[in-house]
């Protein structure tokens, strides 16, 4: 062993397993052995949710005997830990084949080629027992008690959550498996939102709450059976308040994370006709009395209620849009949904700021559906915590399918518009096989 040598691994696991094992045991044979715990940000981002805290992972890996140090890595690019570290060696396995690790990869090499350290790849452990304990890894993840929590959790964690709509188990798949990864980053969606319009949509029918709940928790079900990431349900205007704590019992012990309702009375219409068509407010103490009730039905601690405020879309104005968050806050909610159909993000904004300069803790939601030109980035600096891409995959879905119906019916044959399609085999590749 060349003792004076300093050797580096990056550990993103809940379970140390003997995959690990062995790469700690290789390292070993090069010198001193650091190991770096991904932080959860980054293990959130980059790899699947952790079952365990920081501090709970750091001190699995200070329990393995020829770990010499243990530190956080704070970004899943090493930069910042080669920077301070300087390593003879980075040890890791030769699990590469994604694009994410094709990019970690191409980092890892780049920073050690600076002062001339080494990569050393070793066989990724792949054994029966390691598939197993992956696999039950991933199971733990869909369990209701572990979901529902979840999206609390992720707003201790990340600066902004950021949620797709899904509608089948298949949309739910592309929430769960789309990654992206570049130069800079490596990132993924962290929630999925059940929303009211795209699952009736669906089902052909109108966005006018005709779809019911027992309908509405099959898809839910659909959804959850092949996925793990943290759900939140579009309950319209949640109905009478009797009928409310029933629906927040079913989506706590179904998993669900958080329903929003919206504060308005009547025939369900779609938010973005503002007042193009007849859309009543709810008085704020009756809605404030379906949030309490609500409050009292849950359960756990873990599930949310998030009151939808509807006064910028019917032009009520913003005074009377923080006076309602202000209220709905105190009567229990856990977050506050601000809506706009404008296409600048302008009242948004402000709204954000108004309510941050009283309230600096309670979740903001916000759907830029209209102002969709504001990024993230902007959000979380007036203070946005969970944004919500609301009917996007559905969008995508609808031109293209009925592109490839028109070309079917022109050339009455199917060969002109394969070239535009996905073939079977890829989107069977998103199913995962028991």
């Amino acid at each position: 062993m060349v003792s004076n040598k300093l050797v580096y691994a990056c550990f993103c696991t809940d379970v140390i397993h003997e995959g690990h094992l062995n790469l700690i045991n290789e390292a070993k044979k090069y010198g001193k052995v650091v190991v770096g715990v991904l932080c959860d940000s980054e293990m959130v981002k980059y790899n699947r949710f952790p079952l365990k805290s920081t501090s709970e992972r750091v001190q699995l890996v200070k329990n393995i005997p020829d770990v010499d140090k243990v530190i956080i890595q704070e970004n899943i690019m090493y930069d910042d830990v080669v920077n301070e570290l300087h390593p003879d060696y980075i040890i890791h396995g030769d699990n590469w084949s994604d694009d994410s690790m094709k990019i970690i990869k191409k980092n890892i090499l780049e920073v050690l080629d600076e002062y001339g350290g080494t990569l050393i790849e070793i066989p990724y452990t792949f054994n029966p027992k390691v598939q197993k304990i992956d696999r039950q890894m991933k199971e733990k993840l869909a369990m209701p008690e572990i979901r529902r929590k979840r999206l609390k959790q992720l707003l201790n964690m990340i600066p902004i959550v950021k949620t797709i709509e899904v509608h089948s188990g298949l949309t739910g798949l592309i929430a769960e498996k789309t990654i992206i990864a570049d130069e800079n980053h490596i990132d993924q969606f962290d929630a999925m939102w059940i929303s009211s319009l795209c699952d009736s949509t669906e089902k052909g029918k109108p966005d006018i709450e005709l779809v019911d709940m027992t309908s509405r928790f099959r898809t839910i079900n659909d959804i959850m059976e092949v996925t793990t990431k943290p759900i939140i349900f579009d309950g319209d205007t949640g109905g009478i308040a009797e009928h409310f704590v029933y629906t927040v019992r079913s989506l706590e012990r179904m998993g669900v994370s958080a329903v929003i309702i919206e504060d308005k009375i009547g025939l369900k219409k779609n938010s973005l006709f503002g007042n193009e068509v007849k859309q009543t407010q709810d008085d704020i103490e009756h809605f404030c009395e379906k949030i309490r009730a609500g409050k009292n039905a849950q359960l756990s601690e873990d599930f949310m209620i998030i009151a939808r405020i509807e006064s910028l879309i019917l032009e009520q104005g913003m005074d009377d849009a923080l006076k309602r968050a202000f209220a709905f806050r105190d009567a229990g909610a856990d977050g506050i949904m601000i809506h706009s159909r404008r296409e600048e993000p302008n009242e948004i904004l402000e709204f954000c700021d108004k309510f941050r300069e009283q309230d600096p803790e309670t979740p903001i939601v916000v759907v830029p559906s209209s102002y969709n030109t504001i990024t993230e980035v902007e959000l979380i600096k007036h203070g946005v915590n969970i944004v919500i891409y609301a009917n996007q995959l559905l969008r995508a879905a609808f031109p293209a399918m009925q592109n490839a119906a028109k070309s079917i019916l022109k050339y009455q044959r199917a060969h002109e518009i394969d070239e535009e399609l996905l073939s079977i085999k890829d989107i069977i590749t998103l199913i995962d096989e028991i």
